[in-house]
């Protein structure tokens, strides 16, 4: 396997180990869904328990999500949510059978574009191939929610002091990834070209 591709394997198998795990950990800790279970019976109940906030409400179910952990009071908590939709809850209104098969398409188009451009990579651009496989990894993970459960577990939620229009989306792991992958890949593009940074030859003169 070339280093490059042995480069995304590792990284896009970090994030997608990181971002399960987490999400684990939010099921676990911040619902009741997993309470009185053991071994591998909470792993099952990860991944086939659902609707855990009872939203939409279903008659004669109780909310199995608990009180937010207060990691910084006032700025961050850890918040147990359900997103069906897209980035701050975009397309969550959609039929179901419509949002999941929209969802599958444009996450699988997207991963397919991603590879196509991590391909076409130099080795020099080690900066970008690692972008790309934060996002790629991020994507991955997401993808793989939506095809267990048909939403997105979400659970870090940033807010300043509870103020309206001072909350930032409830996100996950994954949704980090692609952020970090995203700033990287501005901040190459406004690197100046190596080429441009090199002296001229000796007795050479710039072209006009």
């Amino acid at each position: 396997m070339k280093a490059s591709f042995r480069l995304l394997l590792v990284v896009v198998l970090a994030v997608l180990a990181a971002d399960q795990v987490t999400k684990y950990l939010a099921v676990s800790r911040l619902t009741e869904a997993l309470d009185g279970r053991s071994g591998l019976s909470r792993v099952s109940g990860f991944l086939s328990e659902q609707n855990l906030d009872n939203d939409p409400p279903v008659e004669g179910v109780f909310r199995k999500n608990t009180r937010p952990y207060r990691f910084i009071e006032d700025y961050w908590h850890f918040r147990y949510v359900e997103n069906p939709g897209a980035a701050w809850g975009m397309f969550s209104n959609l039929p179901e059978t419509a949002r999941k098969a929209f969802f599958h398409v444009v996450s699988l188009v997207a991963l397919g574009f991603i590879l196509t451009l991590y391909r076409k990579t130099e080795p020099s651009q080690k900066g970008v191939r690692v972008a790309l496989a934060l996002i790629t990894g991020g994507a991955l993970g997401n993808f793989v929610d939506r095809l267990i459960r048909g939403y997105v577990i979400d659970f870090i939620d940033w807010h300043w002091r509870n103020q309206p229009g001072m909350r930032w989306p409830t996100f996950n792991v994954a949704d980090a990834a692609i952020c970090v992958g995203v700033a990287l890949m501005l901040l190459d593009s406004l690197r100046p070209e190596a080429s441009a940074a090199q002296p001229l030859p000796q007795g050479t003169s710039p072209q006009p």
